[in-house]
């Protein structure tokens, strides 16, 4: 294919030379769109490698993938949670407000992944969804991003949501990020594996297994965590873990 390419290339060469030049900048500009989407890729692989190296003891003591800041409905200040992290040996942390990314626009380190947790509805469930990895700059996501601060921080405001559970799993990949649905066992679904075989059919990457299912999710919890493991398992989806930390020490939830 490539010598064909350069034959066409040479012949139109010899007809007209000003042409050759279009055709340069045609090629060059194919060629830098190739390197973004290989670069989307590439981010969006090494977060799956990532989360996938983590072993299951390494939640919730150096790996904790589902806190929550200032920018939303936390307590501790976004930079302080990167400070404790840090200070206190975690592998990698995870701040993911709700509806939003601004944190992450400010600060970022070594220690975080980049992530937000988005309010939707998939048919009669109410759910969380997790994003990691996205590049919160990229566009695609601003359509579903909080345009107040009561969007990410009222449950009263934010059970309103109108996402659109395909287009949101859509641009979190066009995002160079991967979807994964939080707490599972307290989404109100008759049948919890035949809906998350859905949300799979929607390109869900993954499902938050190791979670701690306290205070309220304790009452309305509907799976055991060996069902979850099992639903996991079954869809072949990437496994994550996090405390829905509110407070501002992050080894208190």
């Amino acid at each position: 294919m490539k010598d064909t390419e350069d034959i066409i290339e040479t012949d139109l060469e010899e007809e007209n030379p000003e042409q050759e030049a279009n055709s340069d900048d045609i090629e060059s500009d194919s060629s830098l769109s190739d390197e973004i989407v290989e670069e989307q890729v590439e981010e969006k692989a090494d977060i799956r490698e990532i989360i996938k190296s983590f072993q299951p003891l390494d939640y919730f003591d150096y790996v904790n993938l589902h806190i929550h800041s200032k920018y939303s409905d936390g307590k501790a200040d976004f930079e302080d949670i990167i400070r404790q992290a840090k200070e206190m040996g975690y592998h990698k942390i995870a701040i993911c407000d709700h509806n939003t990314v601004e944190g992450h626009k400010h600060f970022k380190d070594d220690v975080l992944i980049p992530a937000v947790e988005f309010d939707c509805w998939c048919g009669y469930v109410f759910l969380h969804l997790l994003a990691y990895g996205i590049d919160v700059d990229n566009p695609v996501l601003d359509e579903f991003y909080a345009k107040t601060k009561k969007e990410t921080e009222a449950d009263i405001v934010r059970i309103f949501a109108k996402r659109d559970i395909k287009k949101l799993i859509n641009a979190i990949h066009e995002a160079g990020g991967i979807a994964v649905l939080a707490h599972p066992a307290c989404c109100w679904a008759f049948n919890l594996d035949k809906f998350v075989g859905k949300l799979v059919s929607y390109g869900l990457d993954g499902i938050e297994v190791y979670y701690p299912y306290r205070r309220h999710r304790a009452v309305i919890r509907f799976a055991t965590l060996r069902q979850i493991k099992d639903i996991a398992a079954k869809y072949d989806l990437i496994v994550t873990g996090g405390t829905d930390c509110h407070t501002r020490n992050i080894t208190a939830y």
